[in-house]
């Protein structure tokens, strides 16, 4: 097979944004009088948009609707001031984007990060590249694994799914990627481990950027 473009998740993935996303919602919980998290803590909670991390790292007896909302609002009054401040490109990702690009390889981001925030990321740290499609959700396109913004990218890039990979670091990107009929390739570099990704379908695992070019 022949691929033609890359659909990548963005936190875990192109970007290490987790100590930024712990440091906000640990503020959070602090203003709040409760338990804050370590860092290995937010690897879990990541991955299905900000609110659900906002439930998971509440406590269980807190997790009502009206109070995630708030706390949800708090996060992201946070995150948006400090969503820059530590948030780098993973060692080796600038390397496989600018050989993607000799390739002449279509580069598109999905994200379960809002849409407002996928933007800015990615305006402000990888300004350097082309990406035809930048995505998070919004209100045509709901989370992943919904697989409605894969097949919206594969639309706007008149590019069959059967012909794009998607690189991702969660399980919820391998069931994105499986359900939308792409080829599912695991980040080991991510929040998650080995075995979340090969149970959720990854037909390739990697330990570093520069390996995805051996998928080509």
């Amino acid at each position: 097979m022949t691929y033609k473009a890359v659909i990548f998740d963005l936190d875990g993935t192109l970007v290490n944004s987790l100590e930024d996303i712990a440091d906000s919602m640990n503020l959070v919980l602090k203003t709040l009088d409760m338990k804050v998290h370590n860092l290995e803590d937010y690897k879990y909670f990541i991955g299905n948009g900000i609110r659900n991390l906002v439930s998971r790292a509440l406590p269980e007896q807190s997790r009502e609707e009206t109070f995630i909302t708030e706390c949800f609002d708090l996060m992201m009054k946070e995150y948006r001031e400090r969503c820059l401040e530590k948030t780098r490109p993973y060692e080796g990702i600038p390397e496989l984007l600018d050989e993607l690009t000799r390739r002449k390889l279509k580069l598109c981001v999905l994200s379960n990060k809002v849409d407002e925030l996928t933007q800015k990321v990615v305006s402000a740290l990888l300004a350097n590249w082309k990406f035809e499609v930048v995505l998070g959700p919004r209100e045509d396109i709901p989370r992943k694994p919904d697989p409605t913004g894969a097949f919206y990218i594969s639309k706007q890039l008149n590019i069959p799914q059967a012909e794009i990979i998607y690189l991702g670091d969660s399980g919820v990107d391998m069931q994105t990627a499986a359900t939308a009929k792409m080829y599912a390739v695991g980040a080991l570099w991510g929040y998650r481990r080995r075995e979340e990704l090969s149970q959720n379908g990854a037909q390739s695992l990697i330990n570093h950027p520069l390996e995805f070019l051996e998928l080509l």
